[in-house]
C-alpha cells in the first residue's frame, strides 16, 4: 500500500528535525523548507536516503512587496475599482529609485510574509517510490543571495541555477561555470527581481548614420501596471450588496447632519 502524505511528512520532520514540513490537502503536496546551511546535506539526504533521484526543476523567488498589490478589488455601487494608488515594486520609470519596504499585512486572513526575500525552489521525483516533494531555501542575505549549488547532486540543474542567477542574481556556491544563459552579453541587472523596471533598462534600435545596433535610456515606454487575477463568478450580487451598503451608509450620514 502507498505511503500517505502525512505518514511521508512524519517521516521528514523525523529526519530533519530544523526544517519546516507541511502538507497541502487534499492535493497531498509535501514541501520542506530547510535553513540555507542545510540546504546541500538535505538535498544529498532525499537523494541517497529518501530516494529522490531526479530533480524536475529549480527555480528562483523574489518575496519583495509580498502580499501586497496596487489594486483595490472591492464592490462598491460603482462596482469594482480600477484605482491605482502609489507605485509598486517594478512600475517605475529609467533613473527612478525604488525604496518599497516588505509588505507586513496582518488580521485575519493575512499572508506570512518571509523575513528573507530570495528563495530557491526544486521539485524532485522519486520514480521507485512515486512520490514527488518541493524544498525550499531562503538566501540569507538579501544584499548578496548565496546558496550551494547541488549540481554534484543533480548534474541536471546546472542550466536550471545559471538561471536564477542570471534572472535573480542568486549565486550558487560551487557551480562550474555560473553564468547568464538568457540574457544579452553586457545585460545590467536581473529582469525577474521584483524592483527591475518593467519597461527595462534600455532600449535598443537600429541607428542608420552609425550602422550599428545602439543602447538608449529608455524613454518611448511607460512604466506598466501588473494587473492581479481576478475571479469574477457573478458581479451583480457583490454589487448589489455595495450598493445597499452604500445606501444604508448615506442615509446614516443624512441622518446625523439633519439632526445636527
Amino acid at each position: 500500500m502507498a505511503e500517505s502524505a502525512t505518514a511521508f511528512a512524519a517521516r521528514l520532520r523525523t529526519r530533519f528535525a530544523d526544517a519546516t514540513v507541511h502538507v497541502a490537502l487534499p492535493r497531498g503536496e509535501v514541501g520542506m523548507v530547510v535553513a540555507p546551511a542545510d540546504w546541500h546535506a538535505s538535498c544529498q539526504a532525499l537523494r541517497d536516503e529518501f530516494g529522490f533521484e531526479m530533480l524536475i526543476d529549480l527555480c528562483g523567488m523574489d518575496y519583495l512587496g509580498h502580499g501586497s498589490d496596487e489594486w483595490d478589488t472591492d464592490v462598491s455601487s460603482e462596482g469594482f475599482s480600477r484605482g491605482v494608488e502609489g507605485k509598486g515594486a517594478g512600475r517605475f520609470g529609467f533613473g527612478e529609485q525604488h525604496s518599497q519596504q516588505l509588505a507586513q499585512p496582518d488580521g485575519e486572513g493575512a499572508i506570512a510574509v518571509p523575513a528573507q526575500r530570495f528563495a530557491v525552489v526544486v521539485q524532485l521525483l522519486s520514480i521507485a517510490n512515486n512520490r514527488r516533494v518541493q524544498v525550499k531555501c531562503f538566501a540569507a542575505d538579501d544584499a548578496l543571495p548565496v546558496v550551494a549549488s547541488v549540481n554534484d547532486l543533480w548534474p541536471g540543474v546546472n542550466w536550471f541555477e545559471r538561471e536564477a542567477f542570471d534572472l535573480f542574481g542568486i549565486m550558487f556556491a560551487g557551480h562550474p561555470d555560473l553564468r547568464r544563459i538568457l540574457t544579452d552579453y553586457g545585460f545590467i541587472g536581473h529582469p525577474f527581481r521584483k524592483d527591475f523596471p518593467l519597461i527595462g533598462n534600455v532600449e535598443v534600435r537600429y541607428d542608420a548614420e552609425k550602422q550599428r545596433v545602439v543602447y538608449e535610456p529608455v524613454t518611448s515606454v511607460e512604466p506598466r501596471v501588473g494587473v492581479p487575477r481576478v475571479i469574477r463568478d457573478d458581479a451583480r450580487y457583490a454589487t448589489a450588496a455595495g450598493e445597499d451598503r452604500d445606501l444604508k451608509v448615506g442615509g446614516a450620514r443624512t441622518g446625523a447632519g439633519e439632526a445636527k
